[in-house]
Formats: structure tokens, sequence, C-alpha cells
């Protein structure tokens, strides 16, 4: 079974509407630049509000780690998400499960990378953009991946309803990752960190029938 991730949460309403609808877990985002970050009291509100076996992931971009602890110190996370430049020296020193995301383009050794980050639970592949680490809601080419790596593949990256189910259906993933795709308005009017409880549903429904 397929698991789901709906990422960039910022309000406790779509976290229940994320886990009412199936989702695995959910992604905070601890990271600035990002429209979609959270601040601490924000994150424990959202946690706080979560029913039971609903997954909790922080993501993390080029964090100095004293920032990574202050946060692991008040919000229970469940794993954490580096989307950045990091090490595995690095993504080890917080004694806590740890994805990776790697930016797919041309070129990228994916098999290298999961030998080098074999601490991992698994590899987030998303689309590489020149500039921003994550959420841009431009998809890959999937034909990059190969068809075994060592590391659990979470898919992410231009993901909607319109398309996780052939997703799925071709990479067979452990798990999707969706952020932008589930979110409120459309097109260039989307409302960054504001999620569509019915995109949700649909999402979370076009993945469970993909494997049916």
């Amino acid at each position: 079974m397929t698991r789901v991730k709906i990422c960039g949460i910022t309000r406790v309403q779509d976290a229940l509407a994320a886990a009412h609808s199936g989702a695995d877990a959910i992604g905070l985002v601890f990271y600035g630049h990002s429209p979609r970050h959270v601040s601490i009291a924000q994150a424990v509100q959202i946690t706080d509000a979560l029913p039971p076996f609903v997954s909790v992931v922080g993501l993390f971009v080029n964090a100095e780690p004293a920032v990574v602890r202050e946060v692991l110190a008040a919000v229970p996370l469940d794993t954490l998400q580096f989307h950045g430049d990091e090490t595995p020296e690095y993504c080890e020193q917080f004694d806590k499960p740890y994805l990776k995301a790697i930016r797919v383009k041309a070129g990228v050794d994916l098999l290298q990378c999961a030998a080098d980050f074999h601490a991992a639970r698994g590899l987030l592949l998303d689309a590489y953009v020149e500039g921003v680490p994550g959420g841009t809601g431009a998809s890959f080419d999937w034909a990059l991946i190969p068809e075994s790596l060592a590391l659990p593949v979470i898919l992410s990256g231009g993901l909607d309803a319109h398309n996780v189910a052939a997703a799925v259906k071709q990479i067979r993933p452990y798990a999707v990752d969706v952020s932008s795709g589930v979110e409120a308005g459309e097109g260039i009017n989307t409302l960054k960190g504001i999620k569509d409880a019915a995109k949700i549903a649909a999402f979370i429904n076009e993945v469970k029938h993909s494997e049916l």
C-alpha cells in the first residue's frame, strides 16, 4: 500500500482534513524562506490537534543544528526531512529517523545518493528547480529513477489527483508526497500553505484506487 504524506501544512483544519481523508503523515516546514513556513507555536497547535497514528515530519533546509534541536525540544516530530545540502553526518547527528530529499535532474546519481545516505529511512525525490529547495509544483522525468534503489522512494514534485495514479502504477514508490497539488486556488492563484480538503480527499482516493 502506497503511503501518503501531505506536506506544507500550516493550519489545524488542514491537518485534520488530511488525517480524516486517510493521510499517513503530514509535513511541517521549518524553513523561513518558504511560504509554507510554520513557527514552533503553530506546529505545536497543529500536532496537538492530530488524531492518533498520523506521523509528523519536520522539513529543514540547511538549518543550524541548534535550530533543529530547538524544534525537536518543543514539537513531537516523528521524522526529520532534509531538503538542502546536508551531509550524511549532519543528518545523523540528531538520533532521529530522517528522509533525505534529492532534487532530481539528468546527471544526478540516485544510486550513489542512496549509498551515501544509507542510514536514511528513504529518499524523497523532488524536481530540480534552480535556487528553490522544494515545494515548486514542478515535476521531473520519472524515467530518471532507477528500477531498484537501496532505500524506499518517496515520490514528490508536481503530483496532484490527475497524475498520482499514473505515478504510483509506473514507479511503485513506498510513498507519495504532495503540497501544492492539494492547495486552494488554481494555477498562479494557488494559495500557498492553504490546503483544499476536497483536493486532499481526491488525491488520497486516487492513490488508493491505483492499487486495486
